[in-house]
């Protein structure tokens, strides 16, 4: 299949804004015990940079969880494949996702953590698609709303490539001829 990628977000614009999430951050957890979980493999690159630019003290931990497997959308079913290794009893919260579609994803893992007995479980993104929601899932940080497009870089991927580009990025489909 034919397609070409066209810029959303630069990487000048991503950069910018996740220092302004971070600061919010701070002070929201000033004096609290902050983990921040990346919901792999997306978040990894955000998650990276926007730890560098929180000077609180914190934790880091990972979670592997998926609804959509190696398609485009949604299944609906959440597969937990890698749990946190750091007990989360007591423990401030702060979910890392790339980026936030339907909000099954997120729903389920909010409740996890809720399980878990954690002091507080808020969640941070870095893209929305308000659009997609079929769960109104609260998401406490948004980097960017983006329009209901296949989108990819820093991060995210299309069939596991671009996760390394820079900036945001929109697949579009070339239509055969």
């Amino acid at each position: 299949m034919n397609y070409t990628i066209e810029t959303l977000i630069s990487r000048e614009e991503v950069e910018s804004r996740i220092k302004e999430l971070a600061k919010l951050i701070e002070t929201d957890y000033k004096e609290k015990d902050l983990i921040c979980v990346g919901l792999l493999k997306g978040s990894v690159m955000f998650l990276s940079d926007l730890i560098k630019e929180i000077t609180l003290p914190l934790q880091i931990d990972f979670m592997n969880v998926s609804s959509y497997g190696s398609e485009t959308t949604s299944s609906g079913n959440v597969k937990v494949i890698k749990d946190t290794d750091i007990d989360v009893r007591g423990k401030d919260v702060l979910i890392v996702e790339d980026i936030i579609d339907t909000g099954i994803t997120l729903e389920y893992v909010i409740g996890m953590f809720k399980t878990k007995g954690v002091a507080s479980v808020k969640t941070c993104t870095l893209l929305s698609k308000p659009e997609r929601r079929k769960i109104d899932v609260k998401v406490d940080y948004i980097a960017f709303e983006v329009p209901d497009k296949f989108v990819i870089g820093y991060g995210l991927d299309y069939a596991q490539k671009y996760r390394n580009l820079p900036y945001i990025g929109a697949v579009v489909f070339e239509e055969n001829k």
